[in-house]
């Protein structure tokens, strides 16, 4: 074993009965969920924050994973969390989100409700290249190919963030994202695409209830992302479209209200 791996997971115990998994977009980490799960905290769930499966580690051990992998990981976090908890919710940021969906899928009775930060089925914001229309079409073909299986990308300014004095804070300090890969390998989007498959065939099938925040100005995934699930869902869904924040509505200006709407939501359920 590496000795100089380290683990980014984390948990706040909560008074009640109640815990919420909380969940970390592809290549991303825990850290970047402490303000959304010390909030939700506060209001009496405890709250586990997973490190998905091959993440905060280096891309070689990112590009070995598979979305069942990350799935997997969940599904261990519930059955810790079942073990000193009566109810127990799941909430995540774009794939996390859709992990989450999938837990819930899988675990009608176990999981009593979710919440899909940004939820994304195709990278269709504002500030994304116009080609992404085309990538779930073209990753799986271009995967075979040693030259498109090593490109690497990068997110792009505003990072997913709306506020400028909450980007400058990250940019400044490094330990604020501690874990994430710089840049975005092309085999997580292929794995991606292939969990965002599964996912839109079986949105009837849920019958968990869902809440869904979006960001109005999202530019990695358009609004109608949510609008798409929130319709095709077979259970309850509510949709919230958030004013003054982007991609990342969990570090940005209306986190708070990201927190709060996720534990009002759960406390219903």
């Amino acid at each position: 074993m590496n000795s100089n791996i380290k683990d980014y997971s984390y948990i706040y115990q909560g008074a009640g009965g109640s815990a919420v998994i909380l969940v970390h977009g592809m290549t991303g980490t825990p850290v970047e969920m402490k303000f959304v799960a010390k909030h939700i905290n506060k209001k009496g769930f405890s709250v586990y924050v997973p490190t998905l499966a091959g993440h905060c580690i280096d891309e070689s051990a990112f590009v070995q994973s598979t979305w069942q992998d990350w799935y997997n990981t969940l599904e261990t976090t519930m059955y810790e969390a079942l073990k000193t908890h009566d109810k127990v919710y799941v909430a995540g940021i774009c794939v996390g989100g859709a992990l989450g969906l999938y837990l819930a899928y899988r675990h009608p009775d176990k999981i009593r409700a979710a919440t899909l930060y940004s939820a994304t089925l195709n990278y269709d914001g504002w500030n994304t290249p116009f080609y992404f229309k085309y990538a779930s079409i073209l990753v799986p073909i271009g995967i075979r190919i040693p030259f498109i299986r090593n490109i690497r990308m990068s997110d792009a300014f505003p990072y997913g963030i709306k506020s400028e004095r909450i980007r400058n804070l990250i940019i400044k300090n490094s330990d604020s994202m501690a874990g994430a890969l710089p840049n975005f390998p092309a085999k997580g989007l292929h794995e991606n695409y292939k969990l965002l498959r599964v996912i839109k065939n079986i949105l009837p099938e849920i019958k968990t209830p869902t809440l869904l925040l979006h960001a109005k100005e999202d530019e990695v995934s358009n609004p109608r992302n949510s609008e798409y699930i929130n319709k095709h869902l077979g259970g309850i869904s509510e949709l919230h479209l958030l004013e003054d924040s982007y991609h990342m509505i969990h570090v940005d200006g209306e986190r708070a209200k990201v927190s709060d709407l996720t534990a009002d939501f759960f406390t219903r359920y």
